[in-house]
């Protein structure tokens, strides 16, 4: 249906219209009675209409531009207000005659005239009946015709047929209306007050949204009921093309508004991040690709941005994966791609650099010079991965930031401690919440170079758990043939590693995974000797805390021996950490001093040293006397160095027993259960009557039972202890031995020499016993460790006999 031109509807009468009235009643029954019962006059005036077609008892509004009609209206409202309206074949002709009109029309009466303010005529009409044209009399001032009445044929009001029709009209209109946004909602209250089934039919007919000639078909249908039933076929088919245009119009609106609503958003986004002075999207992604021109990377990289630069554009930015586009991206253009710094191979300016952060560790710094060397004959050699072992506090850390600034590298440090996520190393794939590259790839764009100096600290430290194996992971990391195509997960591309010189560190290297240590060049970092400690603290540590306390060089002094006495009574380790904890607490006190206007020592005594620090704990690696039998002086390694220890052992009446004490582990209580099976074997060689082994228990014992202690090293030092308890000799003097012992009396070589030969020297100890396959480990330690000290290389046990024990008696010798 088309758009309804009634506004307002009610019962009145047709006959109680006026000028001042404001509504436009409904045609009723007895109206409609009255209008059949009107004769027609035997001429009316036509007025021909362009695009309408006027049915019985539908009143509308007519605007009148033509002169002809104009004339019509004004002489027809003077008169009698009755006129015939017809309906033109072709509204584009503009002064219509006898052949250009429809010779079946609608007589109506004039209603109402309104003079428009654009000068055109309105004039509101209702339809009386049908008329025919019989002959046109005038064609001037405007057509006149006599006219004759076109009857219509009216079913049976009570026929069911008729009744049907009428029902479905109805429900089809109520449908129509409801569909159809361009009609009111009132309108339906129209049709519910028609009460006449003729002026229902009419009423819907003018309304149907239909062509002129559709309409005009339908006025010249005489049979009531079969023009209703083309009527309900004109509006099934009009229902139809509603229902399918609302389903499209539905479609294209919710797409558009999606549309429309993002573009909005878009556009404040835009509006409120250049109101804030940020970058619109559209900025960043031009800012992204300017970033690009200037990287230096190759085509299959340059491809691979590209790619996921135009998928971030296609994205909403109001996803979370864009965000995580854009970070990667972000990536992308820091990362340092085909960009190395030049590397500085002047190796004697490197030398100064290492002498001068770090004293002593030479064989380390030899070798590092070494493979800079290498560096620059080659030029285009992988670059070697190395990792520095030893105890903690010894300068394994502070070795790669002086290696790097050798080269003239970046430095570049991470921490692997603990590390128990893979993808700490690999990653994450883009796919998860809060994604992002792993600490290798992050550290190479912090560095800002494909070559920097890698220190990774640590690496000894790496768990496993239910996220993967980190040191698996690390194994492509350091692998010299895979490293140049390294994958992360986050970057989703190979990088290139092998320019990276990586430099691991690690307090023990029995917990590196095989597989990993076998790709790293192992330099062992031993501990210093007191010498090189107090050098230590003198260069560098008490400068360092001098700076850090806001004092300098005049406001306190700490001469050599007094350093050695801290070294020495108040420090137990390998490294340097604990001895600059105290110095620091040296530099507290003067600063204090300072600070409330005391008086103290500027030049440090050992007074001081004792009054501030306090007694000197650490007195139990000292030599003791060789007086009492079975007390022998061992050398262990620890994992903050060497250090000695004592076995002691004694004997008490019984049957013969065994006991073993310190808190030991398998391996040491395995030595003294071989030493003593040995010493029962060969009691004739040592002296030892046979029977002595059944009246007595053996107790062995190993001081600080709380600290534990394993490993074969202490097999001779057990074996030494024993004879001498048995045979009741003395122990020679300022000895110490350290070595593995089998049941066939052999002596073999054991780990940590130079820890232990150190120990041996703050001991005061003269001479060490050792296996003879450890001759080479003396041989490659430096001459200034070895003065004051003789060894004695051994291969039997029976050698080690010969040496420790001497023909004397020890006091209070027992009578076995």
């Amino acid at each position: 249906m088309g758009e309804i031109k009634i506004s307002t509807f009610d019962s009145l009468a047709m006959q109680g219209l006026d000028d001042e009235a404001e509504l436009i009643p409904l045609l009723t029954p007895e109206d409609e009675e009255e209008m059949n019962r009107e004769e027609l006059p035997e001429t009316l005036p036509v007025l021909p209409l362009r695009n309408t077609v006027l049915f019985p008892g539908v009143v509308i509004p007519i605007t009148a531009g033509r002169d002809k009609s104009i004339n019509l209206i004004k002489d027809a409202n003077n008169g009698s207000k009755t006129i015939g309206v017809v309906a033109q074949k072709d509204e584009q002709v503009e002064n219509p005659g006898v052949k250009d009109i429809n010779r079946l029309g609608t007589v109506a009466r004039i209603l109402r005239v309104l003079q428009m303010p654009d000068g055109n005529t309105t004039v509101i009409i209702q339809g009386k009946k049908r008329f025919e044209i019989d002959q046109v009399v005038e064609e001037t001032p405007y057509l006149t015709a006599t006219v004759k009445e076109a009857l219509e044929e009216r079913p049976d009001e009570k026929s069911d047929e008729f009744g049907a029709i009428i029902d479905s009209i109805k429900e089809l209109a109520f449908k129509i209306i409801k569909d159809n946004p361009n009609i009111p909602t009132e309108a339906t209250f129209a049709i519910r007050n028609i009460q006449s089934n003729s002026f229902l039919i009419n009423f819907v007919s003018s309304n149907l949204n239909l062509s002129v000639e559709d309409k005009q078909k339908l006025l010249e249908i005489p049979n009531l009921q079969e023009r209703a039933m083309t009527t309900l076929k004109f509006m099934n088919t009009e229902l139809q093309k509603l229902e399918l245009k609302n389903d499209i119009q539905s479609k294209v609106r919710n797409d558009m508004d999606q549309q429309q609503r993002e573009y909005f958003l878009h556009q404040q986004m835009k509006t409120i991040q250049e109101e804030l002075g940020g970058l619109s999207y559209e900025e960043e992604v031009d800012e992204m690709r300017l970033k690009a021109k200037k990287k230096k990377w190759g085509k299959k990289i340059k491809q691979h941005f590209e790619k996921e630069l135009a998928k971030m554009q296609r994205m909403n930015p109001q996803v979370a994966e864009y965000s995580i586009q854009r970070n990667y991206l972000d990536l992308f253009l820091d990362l340092p791609w085909d960009e190395f710094s030049k590397d500085k191979f002047d190796l004697k300016k490197a030398q100064q650099i290492l002498d001068r952060d770090h004293y002593g560790l030479e064989d380390v710094k030899r070798r590092i010079i070494e493979y800079l060397a290498v560096l620059k004959l080659r030029n285009d050699m992988k670059s070697p991965i190395l990792c520095l072992y030893g105890p903690p506090g010894v300068g394994k850390t502070s070795l790669g930031k002086s290696v790097a600034e050798a080269l003239g590298r970046e430095y570049v440090r991470i921490s692997l401690g603990g590390l128990r996520d893979e993808a700490e190393i690999r990653g994450h794939r883009k796919t998860y919440i809060g994604a992002m590259p792993g600490r290798i790839i992050q550290s190479l764009k912090k560095a800002g170079t494909s070559n920097p100096v890698f220190i990774l600290d640590e690496i000894d430290k790496l768990s496993n758990s239910h996220q993967g194996d980190p040191s698996s992971a690390m194994l492509e990391v350091l692998d010299p043939e895979q490293n140049s195509e390294f994958y992360d997960n986050f970057l989703e591309m190979g990088y290139d590693l092998s320019k990276v010189m990586f430099i691991a560190t690690a307090n023990n290297l029995g917990t590196i995974q095989p597989a990993l240590r076998d790709r790293m060049e192992i330099i062992n970092v031993t501990g210093y000797t007191i010498e090189e400690k107090v050098e230590i603290a003198k260069r560098h540590l008490l400068p360092k805390q001098l700076k850090e306390h806001g004092l300098s060089a005049k406001d306190l002094r700490i001469g050599k021996p007094q350093l050695e006495k801290i070294v020495e009574g108040y420090t137990r380790e390998s490294g340097v950490r604990s001895l600059e904890k105290q110095l620091a607490k040296m530099v507290r006190y003067a600063a204090k001093s300072i600070a409330i206007e005391e008086e103290y020592h500027v030049k440090v005594t050992n007074e001081d040293v004792e009054k501030i620090l306090g007694p000197a704990r650490l007195e139990r690696d000292k030599y003791e006397n060789n007086d009492v039998a079975g007390v022998v002086t061992g050398l262990a390694w620890t994992s903050v160095g060497g250090d000695i220890l004592f076995i002691e052992s004694i004997l008490s009446k019984g049957k013969g027993g065994l006991n073993i004490t310190g808190n030991l582990g398998k391996v040491m209580r395995e030595s003294a259960t071989i030493a003593m099976e040995y010493i029962k074997s060969s009691a004739d060689t040592f002296g030892i009557d046979a029977e002595v082994f059944d009246k007595y228990n053996v107790h062995i014992h190993v001081p600080e039972g709380a600290t534990p202690k394993d490993g074969p090293s202490a097999g001779i030092t057990m074996l030494t202890s024993l004879v001498s308890l048995f045979t009741q000799k003395k122990v020679k003097k300022s000895l110490a031995m350290t070595g593995e012992i089998t049941l066939r009396g052999k002596v073999l070589p054991v780990g940590g020499i130079k820890e232990k030969i150190l120990a041996a020297k703050r001991a005061r100890i003269k001479e060490i016993i050792l296996s003879e396959e450890n001759r080479k480990d003396i041989n490659e330690i430096k001459e200034d460790y070895l003065k004051g000290l003789t060894f004695h290389y051994v291969t039997e046990m029976s050698e080690v006999i010969d040496i420790a024990i001497t023909d004397k008696k020890v006091k209070n010798a027992k009578r076995l």
